[in-house]
């Protein structure tokens, strides 16, 4: 055990001086390795007497064991020294503000949905859904489109493929959401006031359109329901969604097959530095379609029109949508990023409240 002394303090000198892990692990490969001087006396105890080897291999344990625990010790001690020296140089002040990140928003679309769908819940419409891919007899027949009629040609609406010997009636792309009116007045019956916002297609694409966009449908059925209750709904709604006190309609008589008598709706305004102002001026802009329902509508959806009746609408919400917050381009809202459609007030917590404004 004496012979071992001045070996052990070698080791513990040469561990205290090291100065960083590298040399560290230089000291452990030299003392502890597979050839490192306390491995090789090692090896020597098979030349040893029995008496020997027992004496001597005990004090080599223990000075391998102190040896290591050494260099862990001295390994730890350099690592803390490194983090107190880089946490001295490398300091963060909490008490500084922290840096913005780049928020999310719902999308245009999303938004005025929502405050199209609060505004008219207002008024006591639910809302009511259905398939985009609807069969041709509610996407028009029920909805008293002839077989003729040119929005039932391949050019204007997308059907669905069928197979060879598929004898399925035919599907389309919805190009409107009038169908979910049919459902719900088969579903629900009369009276009912519901609004039908939704995706639909057609086969349309340049500065105003898309082949995919957005409208919004609404039906009341009752007994007495008449076009001047309609002429109110509309007047009630443009003031709100526009945020206008004063709203002036005006109805121009049309022709929808859905609906007798139909107007197409035009809203006063005026153009000032090319900027639309709503509810001022001398001009008309058309806005939606409307009308009563048409007796044979309500048949198809199997209520009897000589007990109740009812008026309808739809607007796009995309148009509507451009309108209000000045946007140029129907398509800005599909291929531009998120910066060009905050310089159209557009950001994040902007959440239609249930009167139907922003609030912001």
């Amino acid at each position: 055990m004496d012979d071992l002394t001045p070996l052990r303090q070698q080791w513990l000198d040469r561990i205290k001086t090291a100065a960083d892990p590298a040399a560290i692990e230089e000291v452990r490969l030299a003392a502890l390795g597979k050839k490192g001087e306390i491995s090789l006396k090692m090896r020597e105890l098979g030349k040893m007497t029995p008496e020997e080897r027992q004496t001597t291999g005990r004090a080599l344990n223990e000075l391998r064991d102190e040896i290591d625990a050494a260099l862990r010790a001295r390994k730890l001690a350099l690592e803390d020294a490194a983090l107190e020296e880089r946490l001295a140089g490398e300091w963060l002040d909490v008490t500084l503000p922290g840096r913005p990140r780049p928020r999310g928003t719902i999308h245009p679309i999303s938004q005025v949905t929502d405050e199209v769908t609060a505004i008219f819940a207002d008024m006591g419409f639910a809302v009511a859904e259905g398939p985009q891919v609807e069969t041709d007899w509610y996407n028009f027949d029920a909805l008293n489109i002839a077989p003729e009629h040119p929005s039932r040609q391949e050019m204007d609406t997308f059907y669905m493929h069928r197979a060879e010997g598929d004898n399925r009636p035919p599907h389309v792309l919805r190009t409107h959401t009038s169908p979910v009116q049919i459902r719900s007045l088969q579903e629900q019956g009369a009276p009912i006031r519901v609004i039908a916002p939704g995706r639909v297609y057609r086969m349309d694409m340049d500065q105003t359109h898309t082949p995919m966009f957005h409208q919004v449908e609404g039906l009341a059925i009752d007994r007495d329901i008449s076009m001047a209750q309609l002429k109110w709904v509309l007047e009630e709604f443009c003031r709100t969604y526009f945020e206008v006190d004063e709203i002036e309609l005006r109805f121009r008589a049309s022709h929808f097959p859905f609906t007798e008598p139909s107007a197409e709706v035009d809203i006063r305004c005026s153009w000032d530095g090319g900027q639309l102002k709503i509810g001022q001026g001398d001009s008309w802009l058309e806005i939606l379609g409307s009308g009563m329902v048409h007796p044979h509508v309500l048949r198809s959806a199997g209520v009897d029109p000589d007990k109740w009746q009812g008026f309808a609408f739809g607007m796009g919400i995309d148009r509507i949508a451009m309108l209000k917050y000045g946007i140029p381009d129907l398509r800005a809202f599909f291929e531009s990023d998120l910066r060009w459609l905050r310089h159209y007030g557009f950001a994040a917590g902007d959440i239609p409240s249930v009167s139907g404004g922003l609030s912001r």
